[in-house]
């Protein structure tokens, strides 16, 4: 009898970042890695200026929704792979880098380990990630149970973020 491998798939939410060189290249060239990966939908581009270390230039970020088989830390590792393979360095911490991609929703899971934490830490405090995920998945909850659309609309009102469009 033959059996038949069959692969769960997961819905991840991954944050992409950019602030040196072709930065619009270095989103497009991950959205390609990401897209090896499994099917994906792309948010807008949105120019934000930087948060913690500011004396960098400005980043463009977005958000991308990757439907895939990996589970969460071989996915975490496809990651940091890719944006080595862009020259990221970790120099400075929150500082400039060719490509950041963060793991920020993997399924309804909550992860936490020492070298990945999902729901991002961090990601109810910005922005430029709030804004493009809530093109994703406005209704979702977010923390304290508000919507991830109306905890976007709320920051969005606190700090500089501007959408650029689409990647061409």
């Amino acid at each position: 009898m033959n059996e038949q491998r069959t692969f769960e798939t997961h819905t991840a939410y991954v944050a992409l970042g950019s602030n040196l060189g072709r930065r619009e290249a270095f989103l497009k060239s991950a959205v390609e890695c990401l897209r090896t990966m499994g099917s994906i939908q792309c948010s807008s581009v949105y120019e934000t200026e930087p948060v913690g270390y500011t004396e960098q230039p400005p980043f463009l970020n977005m958000v991308v929704e990757l439907q895939t088989t990996l589970p969460p830390l071989e996915l975490l590792n496809q990651l940091l792979a890719i944006e080595r393979e862009h020259g990221r360095t970790r120099d400075i911490r929150f500082g400039p880098r060719t490509l950041d991609l963060d793991l920020l929703l993997y399924d309804d899971e909550y992860i936490c380990l020492r070298m990945l934490q999902v729901p991002h830490p961090r990601m109810w405090e910005r922005a430029f990630v709030l804004v493009p995920l809530a093109e994703l998945v406005p209704h979702r909850r977010g923390l304290g149970g508000s919507s991830i659309k109306s905890l976007a609309e709320q920051i969005a009102r606190e700090g500089e973020i501007r959408r650029v469009g689409h990647l061409r």
